[in-house]
């Protein structure tokens, strides 16, 4: 993987980690390319069962390194880089923040210090945000005269009421770790995020792949869906856990009182 970006997998658990320290992990184009890259790499082990995506040195990722673009925004927004890559709706710049959403497996971003703008829409593509009480967060794109543009809008459309997000984009402004969590844009502050995120992922990593893989389906399509299709939706994919082989193991582990043996979900 990128010096950008490191790429570890250990016990099902893969640990993605902004490695620019020295920049306060602020992204430029090797980072957002490295981003998408270890999602890529992700999607295509069946081993990894769970992500946990922290910055290196002590904070998240302070934004785009706008040195790193010559200070342009036509340097950062050409038309090749605007459109759909691959066979990701997402563009270049989204495809770092969205790739985690489109992933079949949980993420849990671990923030400490900045998360601004490209670093916040970056950990809103994670299913589970673990912050710091003193992180800075902040939708600080308006502080360029831009709009946020790296997915926000399919990531926050859950998670946050539309009036908080208008709020926070509109004023740029910076929240604590603790307002974000009044704001609900994280999920919880946690003293240590890193090594809360490390073991949630592994209690994930216990649990059956198949099962955790349908739920995250579960809460991303059904969401959004009519009653019927969402009570649909929770019908066929419990249909398809009943029975198979994952879904026997979790029953005989629990009858026998020991830890349940899964196999590895194909991708």
């Amino acid at each position: 993987m990128s010096e950008r970006v490191s790429l570890a997998v250990n016990d099902h658990v893969a640990i993605v980690t902004l490695n620019r320290p020295e920049k306060k992990n602020a992204a430029d184009a090797g980072m957002f390319e490295a981003l998408t890259r270890a999602g890529e790499s992700i999607r295509a082990n069946p081993a990894v069962r769970a992500v946990v995506l922290h910055g290196a040195g002590g904070n998240f990722c302070a934004g785009i390194d706008i040195a790193a673009f010559q200070g342009s925004a036509v340097g950062i927004a050409s038309a090749e880089r605007m459109r759909p890559q691959g066979q990701s709706p997402a563009n270049f710049y989204q495809g770092a923040a969205y790739v985690w959403k489109e992933l079949a497996v949980p993420v849990i971003a671990a923030i400490e210090g900045y998360c601004f703008g490209a670093g916040l829409q970056i950990a809103a593509g994670a299913d589970i945000r673990y912050a710091h009480a003193d992180a800075r967060l902040s939708i600080m794109e308006i502080k360029w005269g831009l709009v946020p543009d790296m997915g926000i809008s399919v990531t926050l459309r859950d998670v946050m009421p539309v009036d908080r997000v208008r709020e926070l984009a509109y004023s740029g402004r910076i929240v604590s770790g603790q307002e974000a969590l009044q704001l609900g844009l994280i999920t919880a502050v946690r003293d240590k995020p890193f090594e809360s995120a490390l073991e949630l992922g592994a209690e994930i990593a216990a649990r059956s792949p198949d099962a955790i893989r349908a739920i995250k389906q579960l809460t991303t399509m059904a969401w959004s869906q009519p009653p019927a299709d969402a009570l649909k939706t929770e019908a066929r994919l419990q249909m398809a856990l009943i029975g198979s082989p994952n879904q026997q193991e979790a029953v005989k582990a629990n009858l026998d009182g020991r830890t349940a043996e899964y196999r590895d979900t194909d991708t």
